[in-house]
This record gives structure tokens, sequence and C-alpha cells, in this order.
């Protein structure tokens, strides 16, 4: 049930206030957007960081030229805008020419939960609710304290973010000072506060997806042919510890929805759709879903993609459309297609307590 704004206009006749006429507005809900590259449509752009994708092939199939985008093409979130009627959401860094009125997005290649992960080259989770807490701020200067507060909480707010938290880690090569269950509890512990500072802003609705299997994506299996792991399978250790995020997720956002008053959220299994894609890609219209489409080595795992990184060799697939991966860690736009259709109108397997068409009709 979309919330409804009513317009009145009063007119004085004489001593008698009399109603002239009465408009009802529906209240498009809007979409803001956190995260990292899964969901960052530019923002890395504009920072001083090699967490980028703004060269070719990157953005090759739809824009035409690379947006920033970590794909060939579109995102999980342009799609959502496409299914909510809604334009593009705009990079946080654009809303200067860009309107804000239906949504931004604050996501940012290369982040994770904790300010530790990528310190320095990427806007993490508590920066990206700084940004979040001065775009309601200039929202309420544009249309209005009752109308902003409106606005605030009928959106919806999507997550995609934890990834680096557990990847960087294993690339870096100091030891590691955590537990898993300690480490786990840091980050939910980060992710909680953020929350809570977009619900203290007004925020109602959270849509949440869980991590991918990590040691399943082309870096990962080429990453397990260095260590000696001969059959090119996943990466076990990263693989378990999504399967850890993704059981303390749930517990996590069932502690808010008993502790903030309507506090609404709603879980997508990134990691069962993402794996059932690996095992079945023909069921997602894809052929290719272990070796990416841009890259060099092993499984195109390298992540040369674009020739910018050290690597300056890559190689490039003839038919992106078969490919589940575009590069050594991101899918291709065609599964981004898929994967948003489960997410919009898909199954309680897939996405729970709300597919997200019921979420974004929910009022609140």
């Amino acid at each position: 049930m979309a919330l409804i704004s009513s317009l009145c206009i009063f007119v004085l006749v004489a001593h008698f206030a009399t109603t002239i006429v009465c408009h009802e507005r529906p209240h498009q809900a809007v979409l803001f957007v956190f995260g990292d590259s899964v969901f960052d449509p530019g923002n890395n752009n504009y920072i001083n960081t090699s967490f980028q994708a703004n060269y070719f092939p990157y953005g090759e199939s739809f824009f035409k030229y690379p947006t920033g985008r970590n794909s060939n093409g579109r995102l999980i979130p342009d799609f959502i805008a496409e299914y909510a009627n809604l334009p593009f959401i705009p990079p946080y860094f654009e809303i200067g020419k860009k309107h804000l009125v239906d949504g931004v997005n604050f996501a940012s290649g290369g982040s994770g939960c904790l300010a530790e992960t990528n310190s320095g080259f990427v806007i993490d989770l508590k920066t990206q609710l700084k940004y979040f807490q001065n775009v309601a701020q200039l929202l309420k200067k544009k249309v209005g304290e009752t109308e902003s507060k409106q606005i605030l909480s009928n959106a919806v707010y999507i997550f995609s973010t934890g990834t680096n938290d557990f990847l960087a880690p294993l690339f870096a090569n100091s030891t590691f000072p955590y537990s898993d269950t300690e480490y786990i509890q840091m980050i939910m512990g980060n992710l909680t506060s953020v929350l809570k500072g977009i619900y203290k802003e007004g925020g109602r609705k959270f849509v949440m997806l869980n991590l991918g299997p990590l040691g399943c994506v082309p870096l990962m299996r080429a990453l397990n042919l260095q260590i000696g792991v001969t059959n090119g399978s996943c990466m076990e250790k990263a693989t378990n510890l999504a399967k850890m995020f993704n059981s303390a997720l749930p517990e996590m956002l069932k502690k808010l929805e008993k502790q903030l008053p309507g506090f609404k959220y709603t879980i997508f299994n990134f990691f069962k759709v993402v794996a059932d894609s690996i095992d079945n890609p023909t069921k997602y219209g894809l052929k290719i879903s272990e070796t990416a489409c841009c890259g060099t080595g092993p499984f195109r795992g390298i992540p040369s993609c674009g020739g910018k990184s050290q690597v300056k060799e890559y190689e490039l697939c003839e038919n992106v459309k078969d490919y589940l991966f575009f590069d050594s860690v991101h899918p291709s736009e065609q599964a981004y297609q898929k994967y948003t259709e489960l997410l919009w109108n898909g199954t309680p397997d897939v996405v729970a307590p709300y597919n997200l068409k019921s979420f974004f009709e929910l009022s609140t």
C-alpha cells in the first residue's frame, strides 16, 4: 500500500475557510544503496584508489562506456530501479548535478563493514552512513521536514557488504589476530551500528544480501591452484567464512527487529543463487560459470581485466552473454539481471520474509 500524502488547498472566502480541492498523491518508495563493488555505480571514480572500473572493457555491453561499475553493464540496483519505476540511482558524488529525491547510491568498491578493510582506498560503511546523514539533511532542506520524513520512512535501504572483510585478510601479508568467531562479531557489531544510524534518521525497511560462495569466484579458484590444490576446486576456507557470516546475519537482524519498533528486514539468499548458477548455469541462461570473461591465467582468475593492475595482459571473451563472471570476482550483467528477477519476485527459499516487490509496497 503506497503512502498517501494529501495536498489540500484552503481558500479563505470572507470569514469562512472553504476547502476547494484536495489532491491525493501516491508516495513512491525510493532506494538508498550501501556496500561494495557489487553495488558501486562509480563512487570510486571520485576517490584516490586502485579499486576502480572506469576503463574499457567495463560497461561495454549496456552503457557503451565505463561508468565505474564493476561489470560489463548494469548492476542489481540498476535493475531494481527499473522494476520500481525509478531512474538509475545516482552515485553520492554526483547528486550535485542530479536528483536525490529518488534515492542515492553510497556503495564503494573494495569496502567492507570494518573501517580497517582496505583502509584509505575505499569509502567504508561508517563513512557511507555519514554521507547518508548528509543526504537526509539535504532532503529536509529541499522538501521540508514532513515530506522528507515520509520519504525516509517509506524508502528501501539495500546492502551488499562483508565480502571484502574476508577477502582482504586472505591477501594480506600480516598474520591475522582474531579468531573467526571474534571477527564475525566485530563485523556484525559495525553493521548493527550502521543500521541503527539509518533507523535513527527514519529508515525502516532494510534489504540485506548475504555473502556469495566466496571460494568459488575465479580469483579464489586461481589462488587455490597457486597454493597447490590442483583440481580447480573452490577454496573451502573462504566459502566457510561466508557461511559463518550468513548464519550470523539473520540472528543480528532478528535482534534489531525486537529492539527497534517498526524495523523490517528481508534477506536475499545471494549464496544460494550464485552457487546454483555455478552448478546449473543453463538454468540462468548462461553457459560458462567457472572461468571469467575478462582476466588472465587459470579461470581468467588473475585480476587483470582492462590492464590497469600489475598484470597488463588480459584476455576478453567473445560472447559475454555466456558468462556468469565478467571479471575475476564480479558477475556479468546477465547474471545480475537474473538475480534481480529472483530478488524482486522470488519465492521464500531465495528471498524472505518479503520479496522486494512486496517490500517496496509495504507501508511503514
